[in-house]
């Protein structure tokens, strides 16, 4: 989110020409980068081409290009500068003369439409204040708004190009320093809330098929100065309100919230998948929302790459993935991109046996490196990471078609299938039919788990 100003040291007048070239509709942003072609036989240096992602391949009866449902998010291709806390701004893009004017978001916009298109994407994604400037006020932060969306709305007809999600930043403005939706002061709840109405009401306009919630700020530094259960009652409260209005408005895209368990806060409430699945079923919002799993995220939370992927999915609540990774070796929120063919593949098998993951997808929540300066970095990265998603897809597939693992699985949890087993499942099962059976069967058998056994297994499909 953040802005730089431009390192020029040429006049106002020049500088004003060098960027209204990319004023025009027609303008090209990345002049000398085709779309990206699909070359399975491409050697390892040629990283502008496709070697496993072929959007029409037929896989398990459905097209790659189904299956995978990529998509593009603003906030770091776009709006990502390469800035840290001991750096400044080091991507500086030729269109963007780092101002949060409405012209220069206009220029942002168009060339992230041509990067789509370029690569082949269907869809993207992104946050409000992303796409257009924050106002002096809450009207005028809408109409600005409401000008972008013009545009997108426009753009999305001319090439194709659908809204995977749209989602609202409660996070980064000051006034969300305790939280939004869990803000001790009511008004700046209710400055959330309109935000939020505000964001369904374009993701409606746009068409988009999910809308996102991710508290970036609803969590705790401290359990000193902080009332826990309103917090969260108050956090459930404003998702009933927002449930009320999508309806109200007939927006008919999927609620998602994404769980994340630190940074920015030192606590946040969405910890982990198992944490919002509580939370949900606990204020009875489980048939109103799924989850948008970031692994980068699962990862922080201390569990594997795909833990909270497979948890979602194992309730049925697996709406959409921020497909990313993280280097656990640092501990803290990386976005990088996803080019670890177990990874992938371990995603895309749960992904598979769930019959796909629409109306979500697989966005590239994800930023180049700082180091990572040219335009044609933009698209080597989104190009390694959809091949390694693609073979991810092709080995779960291979994995599921030959049926060696998840028959194992099964014979590993065989005892129950039928007798006493069977009644434990079903819940019929009580303290003294348990007891009956250890004493006429004696001591269990020790059976092993076989870890080793199975990761043999997996590193001979990937």
């Amino acid at each position: 989110m953040s802005s730089f100003a431009p390192t020029s040291t040429s006049s106002a007048g020049d500088r004003n020409a060098q960027f209204a070239q990319y004023d025009a509709p027609d303008a090209v942003y990345f002049p000398g980068i085709p779309a990206i072609p699909f070359k399975p036989d491409a050697g390892p240096n040629e990283t502008m081409v496709y070697k496993t992602y072929n959007p029409k391949q037929i896989v398990n009866g459905r097209s790659m290009e189904d299956w995978l449902r990529y998509s593009i998010c603003f906030w770091h291709t776009f709006r990502g500068t390469g800035a840290d806390p001991f750096g400044f701004p080091t991507l500086i893009r030729p269109w963007d003369d780092g101002s949060d004017s409405l012209a220069n978001a206009k220029r942002r916009m168009r060339a992230g439409f041509e990067f789509f298109s370029k690569l082949g994407v269907k869809y993207w994604a992104f946050h409000d204040r992303d796409i257009a400037p924050e106002g002096a006020n809450l009207s005028e932060s809408n109409k600005n708004l409401d000008v972008l969306v013009d545009l997108a709305e426009e753009l999305q007809k001319k090439t194709g190009v659908k809204l995977l999600w749209a989602t609202c930043n409660l996070f980064a403005h000051p006034r969300y320093m305790n939280g939004a939706s869990t803000n001790p002061d009511v008004h700046v709840l209710a400055y959330g809330a309109a935000q939020v109405k505000k964001g369904l009401e374009i993701a409606k306009r746009l068409g988009a098929e999910n809308f996102v919630f991710w508290g970036g700020r609803e969590g705790y530094h401290s359990l000193l100065n902080t009332n826990v259960r309103r917090e969260l009652d108050h956090m459930a409260a404003f998702f009933k309100m927002a449930v009320a209005y999508k309806k109200k408005i007939g927006f008919t895209g999927t609620l998602l919230i994404e769980p994340k368990p630190k940074e920015p806060t030192r606590h946040q409430y969405d910890y982990d998948a198992m944490t919002v699945i509580a939370f949900l079923k606990n204020y009875g919002l489980d048939k109103e929302f799924k989850l948008n799993i970031e692994p980068n995220h699962t990862t922080l939370a201390g569990h594997c790459y795909e833990h909270d992927v497979t948890v979602a999915a194992a309730y049925g609540l697996l709406g959409s993935i921020d497909s990313n990774t993280g280097s656990p070796d640092l501990g803290w929120d990386t976005d990088q991109f996803p080019m670890d063919i177990k990874n992938t593949t371990a995603v895309m098998k749960v992904v598979l046996e769930q019959g796909g993951i629409q109306p979500g997808g697989l966005n590239f929540d994800c930023k180049v490196r700082r180091e990572s300066i040219e335009l044609m970095d933009m698209f080597i990265a989104h190009i390694g990471a959809m091949d390694a998603f693609a073979r991810g897809l092709l080995c779960a597939a291979k994995i599921l078609a030959e049926g060696v693992i998840t028959k194992q699985v099964a014979e590993r949890y065989s005892s129950f299938d039928s007798g006493i087993g069977a009644r434990v499942e079903k819940g019929e099962a009580t303290f003294e039919e348990l007891e009956k059976f250890v004493l006429e069967n004696g001591e269990p058998k020790r059976i092993s788990g076989r870890q080793e056994h199975y990761e043999s297994m997996i590193n001979y499909y990937v």
